[in-house]
């Protein structure tokens, strides 16, 4: 083999030294660099944006004078303020907004105005802004695009910060694990709810040929519910059955038997559409649960169960029901801790086993927590509640029931008829709710001759988006904790 010069060797270290460097200049930087001193990793990268996109998209409201309005009202529907990069042009965003909602209109001369009078100037960085604003004029043709590529760049920035979070998290060890893993799902949620179209496109004639398909089916099976049969032929009366993705609202003083009455549901649920029914409940064990279950189908009083005083017939009928009960889909979950969180995540395991699931019930509503809810009221803590209830259910297309108190203030009035601000903790659950049902004995309309252990509850449809209101009557059995259809004209009579 023939020996190389020491010169040849020299010029290939020289040269593989040039190629090292070259190589080095075109990867890429890395995103982190490690700080020995502070012992922390500093982020080097800049995140994604473009001044270009972002000055085109307020030029775009300031120059078209007659169509600002109508543009910013399209911005608005899909960038929220954060969605700019740069803090001067969140502040003329902001400007921009307050203007619209003050009517006033939108071009250089009054938007300067409004910028001097609110001494405003420092925080756009200088009236310069608004004058090399005008020196672009964009065509609104791609008006989308701007907004579509702004908002791409604030997703990747969004993500870019969840991640940093999580690392930052990470390392807090007195930080439970759960909670930040209910903190991750919930953030990384939003954000992929954020990139879904705020609402589904559909033309009037596909809206028709819909309707039409689904009053054909309701010919084709007169008599049939629209909706998930509650049992109760008063209350379907009213509602048709409880329609899929509603936020339903059972609410009743303690003791007037709403666990009771959420439970007979479920129960008539299984038996008529054979579907899962799912039940949270944060106030009784599952264990009280199904003792309940078990005394409304035998018809044996609750405290033969307590006290294990059972005879030769009434082993019969239990083994009877255990057989039935085995075999039905009722799932029951005792949490004393719930949140929305928990809910869409059991939804979502469930999902994976059955095509459809027939009905969720919450007990109760105001036992109910959100772990990012550290720096609000109970009032508001209520407000996210129903409003994630009413979202879990419209993505999983199923009735979700909710228990929920009543203010004491209806025990202090003459006429004992609730009404929907006697909801208690918050308003938005009234304003969320697609149907509130409200439980509550009347005393001035007293009823003779029932079987002993029986009273008359009666059932105030209070509020229902898409049907009639009204009120009805049930007949309660405190022994069995058993509701049924009450008959005016059919004799109670004692036994």
């Amino acid at each position: 083999m023939k020996k190389k010069s020491p010169t040849t060797q020299k010029n290939g270290l020289d040269s593989l030294k040039i190629i090292t460097k070259e190589k080095l200049k075109s990867e890429k930087q890395p995103l982190f660099i490690y700080d020995e001193n502070e012992n922390i990793l500093n982020l080097t990268a800049q995140l994604p944006h473009s001044f270009i996109l972002e000055k085109t998209l307020l030029t775009c409201i300031l120059v078209n004078c007659d169509t600002s309005f109508q543009t910013l009202e399209i911005i608005m529907e899909h960038l929220p303020v954060d969605a700019f990069y740069f803090k001067n042009h969140q502040r003329l965003y902001e400007i921009f907004i307050n203007m619209y909602h003050q009517d006033l209109s939108i071009d250089f001369l009054t938007t300067t105005d409004y910028i001097q009078c609110h001494g405003l100037i420092n925080d756009i960085g200088g009236l310069q802004v608004i004058s090399e604003l005008l020196k672009e004029i964009p065509t609104l043709v791609y008006l989308m695009d701007y907004i579509r590529l702004i908002k791409q760049k604030y997703i990747r920035r969004c993500i870019i910060k969840i991640g940093l979070k999580t690392i930052d998290n990470g390392f807090i060890m007195n930080f439970p694990i759960y909670e930040q893993l209910l903190g991750l799902d919930s953030e990384i949620r939003k954000l992929t709810a954020d990139l879904q179209l705020k609402e589904k496109d559909f033309s009037s004639a596909e809206l028709l040929r819909s309707i039409i398909d689904d009053l054909w089916k309701k010919v084709c099976q007169p008599g049939r519910l629209s909706g998930t049969p509650s049992g109760f032929i008063s209350l379907d009366s009213y509602t048709d059955g409880f329609q899929k993705s509603e936020l339903i609202i059972i609410a009743g003083r303690p003791s007037v038997g709403k666990t009771a009455f959420g439970l007979n549901i479920a129960l008539n649920v299984l038996k008529k559409s054979r579907l899962p029914v799912i039940f949270f409940s944060l106030e009784m064990s599952a264990q009280q649960l199904m003792y309940r279950l078990l005394s409304m189908e035998t018809r044996l009083d609750q405290m033969k169960f307590k006290t294990g005083l059972l005879n030769h017939e009434d082993w019969k009928k239990i083994d009877l029901v255990m057989r039935i009960l085995g075999k039905i889909p009722i799932h029951l979950y005792d949490t004393p801790h719930l949140s929305s969180l928990d809910v869409r995540r059991v939804l979502k395991n469930f999902s994976k086993t059955y095509p459809q699931i027939g009905l969720v019930i919450i007990d109760y509503l105001q036992l109910m927590h959100e772990p990012s809810s550290n720096n609000i009221n109970r009032s508001q803590e209520i407000s996210i509640i129903t409003r994630e209830l009413k979202n879990i259910a419209r993505e999983f297309t199923v009735p979700i029931i909710a228990l929920s108190q009543l203010s004491r203030t209806i025990d202090g009035r003459i006429d004992p008829t609730p009404m929907l601000s006697d909801l208690r903790d918050s308003g938005s659950i009234e304003q969320d709710a697609d149907l509130v049902l409200m439980l509550y004995r009347n005393k001035q309309k007293s009823v003779q001759n029932l079987t002993p252990g029986s009273t008359i509850i009666d059932l105030s449809i209070a509020k229902q988006r898409n049907g009639p209101i009204g009120n009805t009557r049930l007949l309660f059995n405190k022994y069995l904790t058993k509701f049924e259809d009450y008959d005016e004209n059919e004799k109670y009579n004692p036994t």
